[in-house]
C-alpha cells in the first residue's frame, strides 16, 4: 500500500495550525503576556518608550494575596534583587482606572518594597525593574477582588479626621532576623491618598518621598500615585542598617510638605 505523503503532510500541517492558531492569536493579542491580559500591550505602550526593551522575568518576585479581602488595602511586596544594577522600579495595575501605582529608585536600598494599594477589580499587577543592562525586567502576579477600592472614600475622609494628622510620620527600624537577611525600615505617613474618582473629592495624594541618612545622602526615592492606600505604610530593606538619624522629606500634590526624623 502506498501513501500520498504530500497530502498526508498537508493534513498534519493544517491540523497543527488549527490547534496552534487560537493560542498564537491569543499571544498576539496579549503581547505574549504570561497572564494572558488583553490590557498588557496597551499598558506597555503607555508606560514604556517605544524602543524600550521589556522582558518578562521570573527573577522579579511579586507577592500578593490570591484574593483582596479589603480592596482599599491590598498588600504587595516585591524583590528585584536578582536583577543586576536596578536603576528604577515601576508598579502598574492592568485594570485599575489609574494604572500607575508608584515609582521607586532604591539608590542605596535594596530593590525591594512592601506596601498596600487600592484595587478596583481583579487584575494583574506588574513590577518592572530597569536593570544595568537597560532592560525592563517585568515580574507579575494576579489578584482576584470584589472591587471598588479606587472609587470609595477612605476612612479618614469619610469621618473628616484627615486634617488632624496630615503628613505626620512614624518610623521604626528592624534588624535582620531568621526570616529576613536585611535590615528593614518601616515608615508610615498620615494622608488620605484620594484618587479623585469619588464625587466631590479631588485627587489628593503624596507625590514624593525622599529618605536620607545622617550625612544627607539619599538612600531611596519614592514617588507614589493615587492608587497607594490611605495612610501609606512602606517597608524599605537595607543590606546593612544605614547610619542614623534618618530623615524623610517630601510633598503632596497640594504642596503640603513632609519632613520628619524617622530613625535615631
Amino acid at each position: 500500500m502506498r501513501f500520498n505523503l504530500v497530502g498526508f503532510n498537508s493534513v498534519v500541517l493544517t491540523a497543527a495550525i488549527a490547534i496552534a492558531g487560537p493560542a498564537a492569536a491569543q499571544a498576539a493579542l496579549t503581547g505574549g503576556d504570561p497572564l494572558g491580559s488583553m490590557q498588557w500591550p496597551d499598558l506597555k505602550a503607555q508606560f514604556f518608550e517605544a524602543n524600550a526593551r521589556v522582558e518578562f522575568d521570573s527573577r522579579v518576585h511579586v507577592s500578593v494575596p490570591e484574593f483582596a479581602e479589603d480592596a482599599m488595602n491590598v498588600p504587595v511586596s516585591f524583590d528585584a534583587s536578582a536583577i543586576e544594577g536596578v536603576q528604577k522600579i515601576v508598579v502598574l495595575v492592568d485594570r485599575n482606572p489609574i494604572r500607575k501605582v508608584l515609582e521607586y529608585i532604591p539608590v542605596a536600598a535594596k530593590p525591594s518594597l512592601n506596601f498596600r494599594f487600592k484595587l478596583e477589580q481583579g487584575s494583574p499587577i506588574r513590577v518592572a525593574a530597569l536593570g544595568k543592562d537597560n532592560v525592563w525586567h517585568v515580574g507579575q502576579a494576579f489578584i482576584n477582588a470584589a472591587g471598588g477600592g479606587c472609587t470609595v472614600p477612605g476612612a479618614t475622609r469619610a469621618d473628616g479626621s484627615w486634617p488632624i494628622n496630615l503628613n505626620r510620620v512614624a518610623g521604626k527600624m528592624f534588624d535582620a532576623n531568621e526570616l529576613r537577611s536585611s535590615a528593614r525600615l518601616r515608615v508610615q505617613v498620615s494622608h488620605p491618598m484620594d484618587t479623585g474618582l469619588v464625587v466631590g473629592v479631588p485627587a489628593f495624594y503624596i507625590q514624593e518621598m525622599i529618605l536620607s541618612d545622617s550625612k544627607k545622602q539619599v538612600l531611596a526615592k519614592l514617588y507614589p500615585f493615587e492608587p497607594v492606600s490611605e495612610n501609606p505604610l512602606f517597608s524599605f530593606d537595607f543590606l546593612t542598617p544605614p547610619t542614623g538619624p534618618l530623615t524623610l522629606s517630601g510633598r503632596d500634590n497640594n504642596g503640603n510638605k513632609i519632613s520628619a526624623q524617622v530613625f535615631q
